[in-house]
């Protein structure tokens, strides 16, 4: 049955940066109705954690289990906030071992990148349920209505009043609207969605309004990267060769490696029953294609399997996988943005209602959760 909801302020996606705009927004607005919109299952976004139904009692970080901030511009907002974080021990220090695969790599080197410099946390919990602390927190989470595995297909704009869709025919009606996700924003919505006009696009026709046709250009530019995730569910007996006990450990490859092997990164988790869970990240096209194209699970089990073992035979922490360790595999539909960024500036339009947060705006933080929190930081201070 199809449903009408009505609402002071809707928001569209529930990773960390809408979680953040909504604790925030909430804070000050405890009498405004509002509500969540989130195509998965559950919060986090590309910062979460896969729940397995077919292997039990499994939990791994499938996207980033861990995040610096690097604040470089001592932004007061972010700083305050992440020590509000480590105040209410949501997060803390990460002190996980990372290992660069690849004999030419400096350690100099290394830390001058993006996604090491500053300061790097883990979440207390899992990753899914930073987020959920996060929206909770304050006892916020019950003025908030939430819905999961809801998808928006279109938007409207008409007397002052958003109206949006689902793909199942509710209805959701609001005076204000917030974006966290740019899928509804961006070109590739018109492949996912099979629709020829890009939905915001439609709802707010060329030459209304200057910010979201900048805006607009601006995603119009923004590249994404297509990812992979293949998770590995060990067998009891598999172990480290050495004594690594802490929950995370971190495996990047050098490039010659990564065109090699065709993995990015290689994330081991140690999971409340002593079992250790394996996440390894690829944006190789070749496997990327090979999924789309065949869908065969098994064919890519062999290769990563067969991967893995060449690529950690000599060393001397990792074991070797047996064809036994379970396995699955997260296709992001949600990928990191690269290229152009969009610019803060843009983030709200006040003659259409409609604000704009994530990871994909201007600033040391495009393409990591550092730049998701400090937009939403920003858009809660401006509504």
């Amino acid at each position: 049955m199809k449903s009408n909801f009505s609402y002071e302020l809707l928001i569209i996606g529930g990773g960390i940066s809408a979680c953040v705009f909504a604790s925030k927004y909430l804070q000050n607005n405890l009498t405004k109705k509002i509500a969540l919109i989130e195509f998965g299952r559950g919060f986090g976004g590309r910062s979460s954690t896969r729940l397995s139904k077919r292997f039990r009692g499994w939990k791994l970080n499938h996207g980033a289990p861990s995040f610096n901030i690097s604040n470089s511009k001592n932004n007061p907002l972010l700083k305050n906030y992440i020590n509000e974080l480590l105040e209410n021990k949501f997060i803390k220090n990460d002190d996980s071992e990372l290992i660069f695969l690849g004999d030419e790599h400096k350690i100099e080197n290394i830390k001058k990148s993006e996604f090491y410099l500053g300061d790097n946390y883990l979440s207390s919990f899992y990753m899914n349920e930073l987020s959920q602390k996060i929206i909770g927190s304050n006892n916020l989470r019950a003025k908030i209505d939430l819905f999961f595995e809801t998808l928006i297909v279109d938007l409207r704009f008409n007397n002052d009043e958003w109206t949006l869709t689902s793909m199942n025919g509710d209805k959701f009606k609001s005076k204000y609207l917030i974006c966290t996700s740019n899928l509804l924003l961006h070109k590739r919505s018109l492949k996912i969605f099979n629709i020829n006009q890009i939905p915001l696009r439609k709802a707010i026709p060329q030459n209304k309004d200057k910010k979201i046709d900048l805006l607009l250009n601006f995603l119009d530019k923004q590249l994404f990267i297509p990812r992979l995730t293949f998770l590995i569910y060990t067998n009891k007996n598999y172990r480290y060769k050495d004594f690594y006990s802490k929950k995370y450990r971190y495996f990047h490859l050098k490039k010659s490696l990564e065109k090699k092997y065709k993995f990015e990164r290689i994330i081991f988790q140690l999971q409340n029953n002593n079992k250790i869970g394996i996440v390894v990240h690829t944006k190789n096209s070749d496997f990327i294609n090979s999924y789309i194209k065949s869908n065969d699970e098994e064919y890519l089990k062999q290769k990563i399997f067969k991967n893995f073992n060449e690529l950690f035979s000599k060393n001397n922490s990792v074991n070797q996988l047996t064809y036994n360790e379970g396995f699955s595999i997260m296709h992001w539909r949600a990928s990191q943005p690269s290229g152009c960024a969009v610019p803060l500036s843009l983030q709200l339009s006040t003659k259409y209602r409609i604000g704009f947060c994530g990871d994909w705006f201007e600033g040391e933080g495009f393409g990591r959760i550092e730049g998701s929190i400090l937009s939403a930081l920003l858009l809660a201070e401006k509504i």
